[in-house]
């Protein structure tokens, strides 16, 4: 079963901005969003996905993804989705591997949350000088919650 083990931790803005990073646009909802199971819509650049996400334990949560036709996420996110967040993604490599650092638009401006997916949950990796405090296991920065609950609201 594919599962996701993923950590986040707030980012430092002054460091990250000079940071070299490959950039890209994305927009996504929530069809459902419980406890138990998340449905996301997204699209992401010129596709569209949907992902399922099982309950989260620890780090660690069964996900479910798969490419559909860009047009039928645009239909999804404006008829099936309340509301929807922006953001960029960045990507960036450090010390073999991947970080992803969301920046958040609309709502959620002024947040960057960096995310590294692992193979295991005590997997050790290097950290980055524009890393602040970790974040993994606070609801409220999670997207759906931050798509209920924007980041400006409560920062």
């Amino acid at each position: 079963m594919p599962t996701e083990i993923e950590r986040k931790f707030l980012v430092n803005a002054d460091k990250w901005a000079v940071v070299d990073k490959d950039t890209h646009s994305i927009e996504q909802g929530y069809i459902m969003n419980t406890v138990k199971k998340t449905v996301r819509v997204r699209t992401y650049d010129d596709k569209g996905f949907i992902t399922i996400k099982g309950k989260t334990k620890g780090i660690t949560r069964p996900e479910f993804e798969y490419e559909i036709p860009l047009q039928d996420a645009k239909y999804l996110l404006s008829n099936f989705c309340n509301a929807t967040i922006k953001k960029l993604l960045h990507k960036v490599n450090y010390r073999n591997n991947t970080w992803e650092v969301d920046e958040f638009l609309g709502a959620n401006k002024g947040l960057l949350l960096a995310e590294i997916e692992l193979d295991t949950a005590d997997q050790t990796f290097y950290s980055p000088e524009w890393l602040n405090e970790e974040v993994s296991h606070d609801k409220r920065y999670y997207n759906a919650y931050l798509v209920r609950h924007p980041f400006t609201s409560w920062k």
